[in-house]
């Protein structure tokens, strides 16, 4: 791949979003690959999501306050050969760009990098990271592990579904219909402020209960809505 393009979505997140976009600014730079493209796709519509984009040279796109049609508008308006989704809470590996080229090399049209949680850890992380590696295998990676894949590839899949949740699912399932999608071993840190907030088991049991009733046909605007009323103050 030649060139990047980064689609972050955020929702009242500068701080987090502030932190990624410097992370990104930082990554080892190579002279045969075009300069990084940034899109951060905002919920809020929000000016001072506006001046961080601004600060460190990303397009700031505001929009509806739904992550499925955030990353299709970000998406829309990518140049790159290569897009990778990025939520604005998480930590990168040393070398993400790397990692995700030798992935296209070896003929990939995408994949996703390892789950792990980022400190402060507590002890139920290491029961849940190889569960998490065992139902992407066998099932869906979520957004939040870095989802990547070439733009034709994206294309082609149909992109995003208009979601507030599981807005991924349909992607993946196309991503891999055409061709090989999977695991990176290089991980992608997880900001765990929510399980530490929620308590690590009750919200696990929250995502696995939403994760069943959209497998059951349930609409994802209400599951949205069972979602924010599941959450501790």
């Amino acid at each position: 791949m030649s060139s990047f393009s980064i689609i972050i979505p955020c929702y009242r997140d500068e701080g987090k979003l502030a932190n990624l976009l410097d992370q990104l600014r930082k990554l080892p730079h190579s002279t045969s690959r075009a300069p990084l493209e940034i899109i951060v796709a905002d919920g809020a519509g929000d000016q001072k999501c506006s001046q961080v984009c601004h600060r460190y040279g990303a397009l700031w796109v505001p929009g509806e306050p739904c992550r499925g049609r955030q990353l299709r508008a970000g998406a829309a308006l990518a140049r790159g050969d290569a897009l990778w989704f990025l939520h604005a809470d998480v930590r990168l590996p040393p070398n993400p760009l790397m990692a995700m080229e030798r992935a296209f090399e070896r003929d990939m049209v995408g994949g996703y990098f390892r789950f792990r949680f980022d400190a402060p850890r507590a002890w139920p992380a290491l029961l849940l990271e190889p569960a998490i590696a065992l139902r992407c295998r066998i099932g869906v990676p979520y957004g939040d592990q870095g989802l990547f894949m070439t733009r034709r590839a994206y294309i082609e899949a149909g992109g995003h579904s208009p979601w507030p949740l599981f807005e991924e699912v349909a992607l993946v399932r196309g991503l891999r219909r055409l061709g090989r999608f999977q695991s990176l071993r290089e991980p992608l840190f997880i900001d765990p402020r929510r399980w530490h907030r929620d308590g690590w088991w009750r919200r696990t049991w929250v995502n696995r209960n939403l994760a069943l009733a959209f497998a059951r046909g349930v609409e994802p605007d209400r599951l949205a809505a069972r979602y924010r009323s599941k959450r501790t103050t």
